[in-house]
Order: structure tokens, then C-alpha cells, then sequence
């Protein structure tokens, strides 16, 4: 029987990542993956290859419609699907393989199949109609979360899909239903809209991009609606009738009301994500789930059994690849002995749109509710040096600081790029920092970073180009 000091189930972000980390700290580890390859949703369904149809899509769109501005002529760009998610494979391929290197050079074991927790420190692994049992000082849990269903409306992958679906459609669907107007919505909407399709969102809140700040998901709608994007807010679909050639959806406001039919190629239903935890024996072995199938944890990642941690999608908090590495890095090194730690008040998040949108901290929303008294600084892109002269002017930077400390609470984003410069905020948040200390911090001219600095100033009520 093999013998370990870790066992961790699940290879995406954070498990992976947790595994690396305690083999650094010289534990014996091994991981198990049910999957095919390692890396998870992120790295075979989901962020990444998202983002490699993102960038292509955003290559097509600029091939088309941005290069005659700048004085290059080109013919019209014509669209080669297969050879596009060709593309998108090959970043697929070099991802997985990245992380088998990691494993190898780390020492750390693959087990494939499904693992099943027996109990403290026992681990079955079954694949292929056999199983095989482990023990192991220490369990971590990272199996991550699965694709939320909406009631009444199957999904075939085909006609009626999920992101994964939708990372993989054969042809660009005439009309896109997106149902559901959060982060995955809106960036795979984002890249079949490049491509040709008409698309419609349909949302049960009455705005876009719950969670995040209400004036940047106002001025997000706003662009994207220029782009040619359609929103029907505060609405649901209750039915998709698939008999006819083309979808017929059913859309009810969502205060109730006469409902109205919706024709589309393909629906896309992006509700959000769920814990996965099938097949765990969670129940069996006493690991507690809370109300909404999380696995219950204190806060050093412990659960309900003796030496079973969980991390990443499987227990509360925002579901982010790198919120689920940091946790991995933390359960790693608490299980060594040492002081793991994250801070859930400075985790970024990106939509990795055209423009962007980044955030990292509080909202103005949840400010006001707290009771917070706060200053804002603000400053637009059109008053950028870099985003005028490049003709990318859409968006701006807003810093929310404490009005009696001056101590940076949250920065929101948008613009180009807006996922590469939310990392100078976080750096300061960490270290506790003010408004006044990223306003005297020098920035290179001519950035668009230099729009932080000069949101800044803005807090003091000093920016210089506005």
C-alpha cells in the first residue's frame, strides 16, 4: 500500500499548486486526477482556453475594423473556425503538458481516477473497474465546481450548451442566447460577437456583472451595448423549445408578467458554478457541507475529519483560479507547520473583455452598507496620454480610499488592459497603503497605468490632466 504525507484530489489551480508547495516543504505527495489530463477547468475548459479565443477573436475584430484607421490595408480578414480552435488547442496542450512537468519535477505522484475518502488518512483511488487504497498523513480537497443547471432546460453541448459547449462550437451560431450576464457570459458572448453573431443577453438581476461595482457595470453595459450587444434585464428563461431549426426561448420578466419568445442558433446558459463534490464519500466520512454544498472549513482549511483540508471552488468564497493557488500555497504550508495565510480582502478579479474590467477590495455598494465613510478618485482614459494617441479612450480608473485614513479600501478598472494594471493596487493594498502613496509613486509617461496615479490624485481632488 502506498504511503503518503499528502494526498491531494483535484489537479486544476489549486490543487496542483498546493501539491508543488508541499513537495518544496519536503512532503511525499501524491495527486488524483479523474480527468484525462491535469490542470482542471481552468487549464482544459475554461480560462485558458477562453482567453486564446479572446485574444484571436480581438485579433479578427481588429483585422477588420481598426487597421485601415491606422493607415494599414489589408483584404477583408476571413474567418478559418477549425483552424482558430486549433489555436486554442495547442495553448491547451502546452498548459497540461507545463503542469506534468511540475509534477515530475517536483516528485510528485499522478493517480489517475476517482478519489474517495474512507476516512482519516485513507484515500480510495478507482479507475477502470479497479481500486486501489492509499494512506496518507494529510487530504486536501480541490475538486473544484461544475456548471450551474437552470431547471427545465437540458444542455446537449450542441444547441443548447455550457461554457464548455460554447469554448467549441463548430460553426458561429447566426443568434447567441446568453443566459445569465456575469464574467463567462459576457466574455464568450465577447468572442462568437467578433465572429458574427448576434447576441442577447438575458439576465434575472436588473444589471450586468453582479458583485462588482454598480457605476463600472453601468458603463460596461453601456460599451458593450456600442458593440453591438443586446441586454434584457431583469428577465428569465423559463423553456427552449429545441423541436424547429431554431431555439425558441421563453423569456418572463422576472417581477412577473407576459412572457415573449426569443429565436436562437444556440443558447448559452452561464448561471454560474456549483461545488463539485460527487463521488467524494463526503457524507460517509463526516466532512460537513454547508447549505450551499461547500465543503465546511475553519479558517486554516480544516474540515469536519481530522487531517481532511479543502481549497479553491469546493468551499466558500469567489471562485478564481488564483484565489484556489493562494489557498493551495496556505493549506501547504499550515500542514508543514508553518503560517499559511490569505487575504480575502485583496483578491483581484478580471474580465478579460474589450475593454477590461479589474477590481480588487470593497465596492462603493458595500461601503455604503458597511457604513464606511469614503472619498473617490476617478480619472477617464480620454484624458490619458497613451489611450488618446492609440484612440482607446473607453473606460476609467476609480480608487475608493478611507475618507479618515486616506488607506486605499478598492480600485475598479476599466479599460485596455485593465487586468494588467489592478496588480499596483494590490501590491499597495497588502501593504496597508494610502491614496496619497500611490499619488506620489512615479509612473512612466506615456502609460496607461499613469491613469492610476492620476485617480490618485483625484482622490485628494489634484489630478493634474483633468
Amino acid at each position: 500500500m502506498a504511503t503518503y504525507d499528502l494526498v491531494v484530489i483535484g489537479t486544476g489551480p489549486g490543487g496542483y499548486v498546493c501539491a508543488v508547495r508541499a513537495s518544496q516543504l519536503g512532503m511525499k505527495v501524491a495527486v488524483v486526477e479523474k480527468n484525462a489530463t491535469l490542470g482542471g477547468t481552468c487549464l482544459n475548459v475554461g480560462c485558458m482556453p477562453s482567453k486564446a479565443l479572446l485574444h484571436a477573436s480581438e485579433m479578427f475584430e481588429e483585422a477588420g475594423h481598426s487597421f485601415a484607421k491606422m493607415g494599414i490595408s489589408v483584404p477583408a480578414p476571413k474567418l478559418e473556425l477549425p483552424a482558430m480552435m486549433n489555436f486554442k488547442q495547442q495553448g491547451i496542450d502546452g498548459n497540461v503538458k507545463g503542469v506534468e512537468f511540475l509534477m515530475k519535477k517536483n516528485k510528485v505522484d499522478v493517480l489517475k481516477g476517482t478519489g474517495k475518502i474512507l476516512g482519516t488518512g485513507k484515500v480510495e483511488v478507482s479507475a477502470d473497474g479497479k481500486s486501489q487504497l492509499i494512506e496518507t498523513k494529510n487530504i486536501v480537497i480541490a475538486t473544484g465546481s461544475d456548471i450551474a443547471r437552470l431547471k427545465g432546460i437540458e444542455i446537449d453541448e450542441k444547441r443548447i450548451v455550457s461554457s464548455t459547449g460554447a469554448l467549441s462550437l463548430d460553426k458561429v451560431p447566426g443568434k447567441l442566447l446568453i443566459v445569465g450576464a456575469g464574467v463567462i457570459g459576457l466574455e464568450l458572448g465577447s468572442v462568437w460577437h467578433r465572429l458574427g453573431a448576434e447576441v442577447v443577453v438575458v439576465e434575472f438581476l436588473d444589471r450586468i456583472l453582479p458583485g462588482m461595482d454598480g457605476e463600472i457595470a453601468k458603463q460596461f453595459q453601456r460599451i458593450l451595448e456600442k458593440q453591438g450587444f443586446a441586454f434584457k434585464l431583469g428577465a428569465k428563461v423559463t423553456a427552449v423549445d429545441t423541436s424547429g431549426k431554431t431555439l425558441k426561448a421563453t423569456i418572463e420578466p422576472a417581477a412577473g408578467g407576459a412572457a415573449e419568445t426569443l429565436e436562437a442558433d444556440v443558447v448559452l446558459v452561464c448561471i454560474g458554478r456549483v461545488p463539485y463534490t460527487d463521488g467524494l464519500g463526503l457524507k460517509e466520512a463526516g466532512v460537513a457541507l454547508d447549505p450551499r454544498g461547500r465543503v465546511q472549513i475553519d479558517p486554516h482549511f480544516a474540515t469536519s475529519l481530522k487531517g481532511v483540508y479543502a481549497i479553491g471552488d469546493v468551499v466558500a468564497g469567489p471562485m478564481l483560479a488564483h484565489k484556489a493557488e493562494d489557498e493551495g500555497v496556505a493549506v501547504a504550508e499550515i500542514i508543514a507547520g508553518q503560517a499559511g495565510h490569505v487575504n480575502y480582502d485583496v483578491i483581484p478579479g478580471v474580465v478579460y473583455t474589450t475593454p477590461e474590467v479589474s477590481s480588487v477590495g470593497k465596492t462603493e455598494e458595500e461601503l455604503k452598507q458597511a457604513g464606511v465613510a469614503y472619498t473617490v478618485g476617478k480619472f477617464p482614459f480620454t484624458a490619458n496620454g497613451r489611450s488618446k494617441v492609440n484612440q482607446t479612450t473607453d473606460g476609467f480608473v476609480k480608487i475608493l480610499a478611507d475618507a479618515k485614513t486616506d488607506r486605499v479600501l478598492g480600485v475598479h478598472i476599466i479599460g485596455i488592459e485593465a487586468g494588467e494594471m489592478i496588480h499596483e493596487a494590490c501590491v499597495l493594498m497588502e501593504f496597508g497603503g494610502s491614496a496619497e502613496d500611490l499619488a506620489r509613486t512615479c509612473h512612466a509617461h506615456p502609460t496607461r497605468s499613469e491613469a492610476v496615479k492620476e485617480a490618485a490624485l483625484a482622490v485628494g481632488k489634484r489630478a493634474i490632466h483633468m
